[in-house]
């Protein structure tokens, strides 16, 4: 504190009371609430200040880079017993701004000068400089026309908040040691919408993946995958898992056989407990569904995947089976990996626009390494690799395995 000069009158119990234990509810993760866009914010303490670090998911579809992050707002000591709250959105350095603290799990933040958010070239110059920073590029070197769309839509409808938004807590997902891996946040490709983040989390034998961020197809809170994990499937060999006619058969008597135990009557306490722990598996209780944006499948999009912990059939140490997609099966990253350990059946959910007709679609669960991947959806032809978010998050972790449930209903709820 004494090497700052702004700091030279300040008092080391001014900081904790007027800043760090005012403060101190925001502190960890929290989904901003942008129609179905989602997010992920991070509030830290970082030396005398707090601040809100939005994470940004790397350009696509280079999925293994690490996030991107930007900072939203900073609170900090100006004077002594008044903590000040600066807006840091836009490109013209801080600014005065406001939070609200509406409850525990809650808050709400206001710019009180959003004309520091605008550019001189107007709305024209605001839409490049976002591309460039969202996407990487410039609209002219995106062809795709139903790409374009989506990319001008999702402009217009977030820039319109003027970082004036209500962020919801969020927890990572507790582990456990008979996970098939560790559960946490993943980057994933989801065709023409780009890059998303996903939650992987397990549930018994289920896991699932809820997406933090979304699209207008499926959006966020939704659950985009759900992994069977007492249904593994047995990948042809390479020669034969190219023809997707032959992936299709396998995965679909797969489905069948599901259905079919789930049609059966209980027996006994071993096939009550299955068909419980499968009834969430119905399209009314999956909370997290993505979409993918492609443009194919009268412009239905995938989402929902997650990993799993099987209890039968585990994977050999050291040893991976050879893998490749199918001719056929679209991939916006052709640098996946060409080794698995296991794969299970798992279902995907796709919609149209605006989340309607929703469907959840039959598909595989790509288990490759401990951080990442994978899901084709049979539906669409399609395939999304998925890594790691490698960055180490602190106030994250749930209270409880109930509230990590709870969590998860409650951002599925206001989307669905």
């Amino acid at each position: 504190m004494k090497i700052l000069p702004d700091y030279e009158h300040m008092e080391y119990r001014d900081v904790y009371t007027c800043l760090l234990h005012r403060y101190r509810h925001i502190l960890g993760l929290w989904q901003p609430d942008i129609g179905p866009y989602g997010g992920l914010l991070n509030v830290v303490v970082d030396g005398l200040f707090i601040i809100g670090w939005m994470y940004l998911p790397p350009h696509d579809p280079h999925v293994d880079d690490p996030m991107r992050f930007k900072p939203l707002f900073r609170i900090h000591l100006m004077e002594r017993k008044s903590a000040t709250v600066e807006c840091m959105y836009g490109h013209r350095g801080p600014h005065n701004g406001h939070i609200q603290i509406v409850k525990k799990d809650e808050f709400s933040t206001k710019c009180n000068q959003t004309d520091h958010h605008r550019m001189s070239g107007g709305r024209q110059e605001e839409f490049r400089t976002w591309l460039r920073e969202e996407w990487g590029r410039t609209l002219e070197d995106i062809f795709h026309e139903h790409m374009q769309e989506l990319i001008l839509m999702k402009f217009i409808y977030t820039s319109q908040y003027d970082n004036c938004l209500t962020y919801r807590r969020i927890y990572l997902p507790p582990s456990h040691p008979d996970d098939l891996i560790r559960p946490g946040l993943f980057k994933g490709t989801y065709g023409s919408h780009g890059l998303e983040i996903v939650m992987l989390s397990f549930h018994g034998k289920h896991a699932r993946a809820t997406k933090i961020t979304g699209d207008p197809n499926i959006p966020a809170g939704q659950q985009t995958v759900e992994i069977d994990l007492m249904h593994r499937i047995q990948l042809p060999d390479v020669e034969n898992l190219r023809n997707f006619n032959e992936l299709s058969r396998i995965v679909l008597e797969v489905r069948e056989q599901v259905r079919q135990e789930q049609q059966q009557p209980e027996e006994g306490p071993e096939d009550g407990e299955r068909h419980s722990q499968q009834s969430p598996r119905e399209p009314q209780q999956d909370p997290a569904q993505p979409n993918m944006g492609l443009p194919t499948e009268k412009d239905r999009e995938p989402g929902d995947r997650g990993a799993a912990a099987a209890e039968e059939q585990p994977a050999q140490s050291g040893q991976g089976q050879p893998f490749v997609l199918p001719v056929g099966v679209s991939s916006r990253n052709e640098d996946y990996p060409r080794t698995c350990r296991m794969c299970f059946y798992g279902t995907g959910l796709i919609a149209g626009h605006g989340f309607t007709s929703p469907e959840r679609t039959p598909g595989v669960f790509i288990l490759f390494d401990n951080d990442r991947f994978g899901f084709i959806w049979l539906e669409l032809k399609s395939f999304s690799l998925y890594s790691r978010v490698q960055a180490t998050f602190r106030n994250a972790d749930a209270p409880s395995p109930q509230a990590f449930e709870e969590m998860l209903k409650n951002i599925q709820s206001l989307t669905s």
